[in-house]
């Protein structure tokens, strides 16, 4: 089997490592990829939104099956493309990828199909008045969303009046999103413990990974900005089986089974987003692709053959489907460039990571990283993804952070905290 993967981070390190160790795979590629995919794939030089050449590529090589990491070729069709072109692909159409480009759809199709979320109010760019209005009714705090794609940092969380007032001038006044924020969701404030979710799917069947918890915040005690994800742990102990039932019953199945009604069946992965709240589960966000850091930590604790499951899910054959995963747990601590989520450096020479893949059950998957002059450099935000595994949460960190320990970056900055609630319920005697 030939396998396309779609995307240049870490994310796509991870896919493009388990699916080299299927065993009925013969050859993968990266497109774009990065220096750490050059080590168990072939990069090939096209843009993970040049879906055109993307297209032509996969003919040319007559590629088996092609999964995307990011969300913007999903959002932009690439699915519809290939599908027309009759080559197999994991993910979901255009339209039902409106899940994720569109936090207004997804906040109607919830309200429309009962599915459990914040209560909220959506406004455009012309309705600045009656958006910063709404927050004299509103108690505070409240989260205001761009509605469009963001990179994972286009929700605030805002404690007082004023920072909503901000925020909201910041994203429909000044562009802070540019088109992105063209529509903003203004919602309640949930309280209660996050969960990452992921659900693969065939428009009618699905099978779910193991459950994570990211880290979204940049600092420790998760504190500051948002951004892409610091970190994350599988399986996440506080998505037991009575909470995973009720996201099953009162989550996925009504989307997919909504979805098919709106005539945009649901295929590929279903990344719901949750809070856990004391009433139940309930919906932050969906995205329609697998999470980054999270693929990095599920990946590595999957049995089954991935590479089967994708061509699953891209014929509609999940149906009976089972999926088995290794015991113990999973860990990832982000490396970011000094800066991040702001502006950073670039070109800043890395070192050690030999001696950190060399340990045992640890691998660093590479995300913003390039290579400069027979150099390795940092090329973006988060730079690194350190994972350990082992028999228990704490055995995968202590791998994890040990193999930080040997990496070296001028001004590298990562959270000391990954997996701390995790932990709480490890020593409270509520292990998954």
């Amino acid at each position: 089997m030939k396998v396309l993967v779609v995307g240049s981070g870490g994310r796509e390190h991870a896919i493009a490592w388990k699916l080299t160790n299927c065993n009925n795979v013969d050859s993968v590629f990266v497109a774009p990829g990065n220096p750490g995919t050059k080590s168990c794939a072939e990069n090939v030089a096209i843009a993970a939104d040049d879906i055109p050449s993307l297209l032509e590529f996969a003919r040319r090589k007559e590629i088996d099956i092609t999964i995307v990491g990011p969300e913007k070729p999903l959002v932009d069709g690439i699915v519809d493309r290939f599908r027309e072109a009759s080559l197999a692909i994991v993910g979901p159409t255009a339209s039902a990828a409106r899940l994720e480009g569109s936090k207004a759809f997804a906040k109607d199709f919830m309200k429309k199909y009962g599915v459990p979320t914040a209560t909220y109010k959506t406004f455009s760019r012309s309705q600045y008045q009656e958006a910063t209005a709404f927050l004299d009714a509103h108690e505070i705090p409240v989260v205001i969303k761009a509605s469009g794609l963001a990179a994972g940092k286009g929700a605030v969380v805002c404690a007082t009046r004023r920072e909503a007032e901000e925020t909201l001038r910041q994203m429909l006044h000044d562009r802070a999103f540019g088109s992105a924020s063209d529509e903003v969701v203004i919602e309640e404030f949930m309280v209660g413990e996050e969960a990452s979710v992921f659900a693969l799917c065939d428009g009618e069947s699905y099978v779910l990974f193991s459950p994570a918890q990211d880290h979204k915040q940049i600092g420790e005690g998760d504190t500051g900005p948002n951004t892409g994800g610091m970190g994350a742990y599988a399986p996440a102990s506080v998505v037991t089986e009575q909470v995973l039932g009720r996201v099953r019953k009162e989550i996925i199945d009504p989307v997919l089974e909504g979805m098919s009604k709106e005539g945009c069946p649901f295929t590929g992965f279903l990344f719901v987003g949750l809070m856990l709240t004391e009433v139940g589960p309930k919906v932050v966000e969906f995205n329609c692709r697998l999470g980054d850091p999270e693929t990095q930590v599920i990946l590595p604790l999957l049995e089954t053959n991935f590479a089967d499951l994708l061509r699953k899910s891209a014929t509609e054959n999940l149906n009976m489907s089972s999926i088995d995963f290794h015991d113990g747990n999973a860990a990832c601590v982000v490396m970011a460039s000094g800066g991040y989520p702001g502006s950073y450096r670039k070109g800043v020479e890395i070192t050690g990571l030999e001696e950190a893949n060399s340990r045992p059950d640890t691998i660093v998957f590479q995300a913003g990283t390039a290579n400069e002059d027979g150099r390795l450099v940092t090329a973006g935000g988060r730079v690194l993804n350190v994972v350990g595994t082992g028999t228990s949460l704490s055995d995968a960190l202590t791998k994890a952070y040990s193999g930080i320990e040997t990496i070296n970056f001028e001004r590298a900055v990562y959270r000391r905290d990954i997996g701390k609630k995790g932990l709480k319920r490890q020593a409270a005697g509520i292990d998954h």
